[in-house]
């Protein structure tokens, strides 16, 4: 069995680096970049959450022309470049089951424009990590797992994938009801993502703060009510997201990586796609229709 983590970022490298330490056939597909270089010539240094730190040979692949066929792909690219990573990498998903971990939400019906619905699956991981820099990534804490078939019947080959990362040390549970794990973890970060990007403070802030648990009361409440009225049964999402943030109280959000290094942000799969399905709904969503704005303006967009 062969896996290809399509995405050399923080997430796809951390697990291509648990795969191929747990001695599970791993690919690494990427663009060219320090980083993926240095993974090339030396290995990717993966840094457990307790410090220990080793070397993993990690094959790596920039050449899409040179992609080998693989059993199972992992997406963990941006959301906003899913559809040029698909297209790109098409040789690499002929006969793959093939996996999104990425924030957001669209991201599998994408997925289905590239691969047979029966093929595409779909995760959520609260697993963290950090690029520390070129060839070396920190596993910054671990987390739930969930993953399943987006738009068919769980079968052997979702458990196959789900045994493995487990073995590898991503503890996966498959789960039937896919959208529902995906809107509890768009709710997460939709608490804390652009809170934290904006005022530059790390998770622990939302739930430590009276300003920081009223801006994740009023965000989490409002999208909440976006994935009620699509029948999403997500119970009580802003608890949720105040003890994920407690739990992850050292983390630097993505976001708020994102914004600092002044890159692209997901806020369109994430408080932009609230605010778009809200419209559609009928509903107000003016507190994500502001922190949307906001990120944007950081963005200078």
């Amino acid at each position: 069995m062969r896996i290809g983590v399509l995405g050399a970022g923080s997430m796809g490298s951390l697990f291509a680096g648990l795969l191929a330490a747990s001695e599970t056939e791993t690919v690494l597909f990427g663009r060219e970049s320090a980083h993926v270089a240095a993974v090339e010539d030396d290995g990717l240094r993966l840094v457990h959450p307790d410090g220990a730190a080793e070397t993993v040979d990690v094959p790596v692949v920039t050449d899409p022309l040179a992609a080998p066929p693989c059993d199972y792909v992992l997406v963990c690219v941006k959301s906003y470049d899913t559809a040029d990573a698909l297209s790109t990498w098409r040789g690499a998903l002929v006969d793959a089951a093939v996996a999104t971990f990425q924030n957001g939400l669209g991201n599998a019906a994408t997925l289905a424009e590239y691969v047979p619905e029966e093929r595409v699956l779909a995760g959520t991981t609260s697993h963290g990590a950090t690029l520390e820099g070129s060839g070396v990534v920190r596993h910054a804490g671990r987390g739930e797992t969930r993953l399943g078939k987006y738009f068919a019947l769980n079968d052997a080959s979702v458990r196959t994938l789900a045994t493995t990362l487990s073995l590898a040390g991503v503890e996966t549970d498959v789960v039937d009801d896919v959208p529902r794990a995906l809107w509890r973890k768009v709710l997460v970060n939709v608490g804390i993502n652009a809170a934290t990007a904006l005022a530059r403070v790390e998770n622990g802030a939302l739930a430590e703060t009276e300003s920081g648990e009223r801006l994740v009361r009023r965000a989490v409440a409002e999208a909440a009510r976006v994935a009620r009225h699509e029948g999403i049964d997500v119970g009580d999402p802003v608890e949720e997201t105040l003890t994920v943030a407690a739990r992850t109280a050292s983390n630097r959000s993505s976001m708020r990586q994102d914004v600092e290094a002044g890159r692209k942000t997901e806020v369109e799969a994430l408080h932009g796609a609230v605010v778009s399905r809200a419209e559609d709904a009928g509903l107000p969503a003016p507190v994500n229709r502001t922190l949307a704005d906001l990120v944007r303006l950081a963005e200078g967009d």
